[in-house]
Parts: structure tokens; C-alpha cells; sequence
């Protein structure tokens, strides 16, 4: 036991000190007249815009642990929730394979709050499969709306993409019908397992999922208005395209992904300004506040660690 805590302990100061890199990383290839140049050229009030769809964001992305938490049978109070979904999900944004660097951090503080491991796999997993089922929810609707888009993204037709767009909004319908008949329903794969959760939890789970990712399409939508006169939908439908293809790919941040989505909305427009406000409003600012908030909480678990090993010791000694 006490070889998995200082495991655990390394492993959240490696992804502490993996997030400061990435940061700095990101920052220095650009020099600072560029980054001042970039942001300076967006408007003030689509960078605000810009910020406040990125916390909408990440306020629905901590609906995800609490309704999870509810899922695993383990509920907690929305405030702690909000605390670790905020900081494990901004540092696991930025170092990619969100589950398993996210996951970490999701782990230190939930087990603490009396949290088994597998209540926290099954967070985790609840997490995910909303993920899922809000990105392809977002891209059936986007999709059908602006099948133009899509198809001179992917080279295929209109009809093929319509077609596609129907049978990804079957899915979600397909979840709430399962869960409405086939509830606490397990499917095992492997060493993984996925019980079917009660239809209003299901419901509740695709419509935080829609909102999340429709709120991040949102985001990058006021960044690229500040170059370019691009539709809502349009930047949905491209950017669920490609952010489907950043999670197969497990990439930071999207890196490359979300150029390529630029690239293809703004058609030689300045791409840097409005990949590097998006990076910034999305990723950079909340990591900058995460960080701190995971070492704030690292050091009051380590000092109560520590006053509990006192405690125990003079009780013994007593």
C-alpha cells in the first residue's frame, strides 16, 4: 500500500512537471511580439466570448464526475466534484490520453474522499463513454444541418454524410432506449466493464455531453469570427470532424488537429491568431489555473497525511 501511494505521488508530480513543459512548449514557439500580435489582433469582445464559452465548458465538463460519481454509487458534494473535475481535466487536456493523466489526478482526490479504485475506473469510464455520446450527438446534428462542409472536408458526398449524420443521431436515441428497457444491463470487454445506467441518468449524460462540446465549437467559433465570417454550424461540423480524430489519436491538445481545422475554415486567412487565442482561452489559461490548484491540494493531503501519522503514532504511544 504504501508503495502505490508514493507511486501515485510520483506520477501526479510527473504530470505536474509534463503540464509545465507542454506550456512552455507551446509558448515558445512563437516569440513574444507574435503572441502579443495574435491575441492583440482579436477584438476584446470575441476574446472574451472566447473565455466565457471555455468556462461554460468546463463547468458542464464537471457535470461529468458528478453525475459519474452518482453512476458509481459513490455521490459527493458538487463543490469537491467541481474541484477535482476542473484540475484533473485542465492538466489532462494538455498532456493528452486524458483518462489515464486525468484519471491520476481523478484518483488522488477521490480516494481520499473514500472513493474505491473501481468507483474512480468507473468515473472514469462513465466520463468517456459521455464524451462520446456528446461528440457524436454534436456531429449528427452539425453534420445534417451543413453537409456542404463536411463533404468538402472528407471528400464525400452530401448524401453519404446526410446518411452518416442519421445513423450517428441513432446512437444517442439507441442509449436512451436501452437504458429504458435494459438498465443495470453489464457489458464486459476484456478487463473493463459498463453497466447500463437508468434512462434519466442516460438522458442527463447525453444532453451534458451535447452541451460541453457545443460550448468548445463555440469557443473556437468567436476566435475564428475575428479573422474570418464563418457560420456557427459550420465551425461545429468541422471541428467535431477533426476533434473525433484528435481523441483516436490521443494528441495534446489537439496538436494538429485543430490547425487543420483552421486552416480548412479560414482558407489562408491568419491562421496563428486564431489557433493561438483558441489554445490560450481553452487550454493554456485554465491549465495555469489548475496547476496551482493541484499543488494547493497536493501539499493539504500531504500535511494531513502527515498529521494523521502523528495522530496515529500518539495514540499508540498512549
Amino acid at each position: 500500500m504504501a508503495i502505490k501511494k508514493h507511486l501515485l505521488r510520483l506520477f501526479v508530480f510527473a504530470a505536474i512537471c509534463l503540464a509545465g513543459y507542454l506550456l512552455y512548449r507551446t509558448l515558445s514557439k512563437y516569440s513574444f511580439s507574435e503572441l502579443k500580435g495574435s491575441l492583440f489582433s482579436i477584438s476584446a469582445w470575441h476574446l472574451a466570448g472566447a473565455i466565457g464559452f471555455a468556462a461554460c465548458s468546463y463547468f458542464c465538463l464537471t457535470f461529468f464526475d458528478y453525475l459519474g460519481l452518482r453512476y458509481a454509487g459513490r455521490p459527493m458534494p458538487y463543490p469537491k466534484v467541481a474541484y477535482a473535475s476542473f484540475t484533473s481535466l485542465s492538466i489532462g487536456h494538455n498532456i493528452g490520453v486524458a483518462a489515464l493523466s486525468g484519471g491520476a489526478v481523478r484518483y488522488r482526490f477521490y480516494s481520499k474522499w473514500g472513493a474505491s479504485g473501481g468507483e474512480v475506473a468507473n468515473v472514469i469510464l462513465f466520463s468517456g463513454v459521455t464524451v462520446l455520446l456528446g461528440l457524436i450527438t454534436l456531429a449528427g446534428t452539425a453534420l445534417l444541418l451543413r453537409p456542404q462542409a463536411a463533404s468538402e472536408m472528407t471528400m464525400l458526398g452530401v448524401t453519404t454524410i446526410r446518411i452518416l449524420a442519421i445513423g450517428g443521431l441513432c446512437v444517442p436515441l439507441a442509449y436512451i432506449g436501452i437504458a429504458a428497457f435494459y438498465s443495470d444491463f453489464t457489458w464486459r470487454f476484456k478487463h473493463w466493464e459498463f453497466r447500463i445506467p437508468q434512462m434519466k441518468l442516460a438522458i442527463a449524460q447525453i444532453a451534458v455531453g451535447l452541451v460541453n462540446f457545443a460550448f468548445v465549437a463555440a469557443c473556437l467559433h468567436q476566435t475564428v469570427l475575428a479573422f474570418a465570417d464563418v457560420g456557427y454550424i459550420d465551425v461545429a461540423a468541422v471541428y467535431a470532424i477533426a476533434n473525433g480524430t484528435a481523441l483516436i489519436s490521443h494528441v495534446p491538445g489537439g496538436l494538429g488537429v485543430l490547425e487543420a481545422t483552421v486552416l480548412y475554415l479560414l482558407r489562408g486567412a491568419p491562421l496563428v491568431g486564431a489557433v493561438l487565442a483558441f489554445r490560450f482561452c481553452y487550454f493554456l489559461l485554465p491549465l495555469m489555473i489548475g496547476l496551482p490548484m493541484l499543488l494547493l491540494a497536493e501539499g493539504g493531503i500531504l500535511r494531513k497525511t502527515d498529521r494523521d501519522k502523528k495522530e496515529q503514532a500518539s495514540a499508540s504511544r498512549a
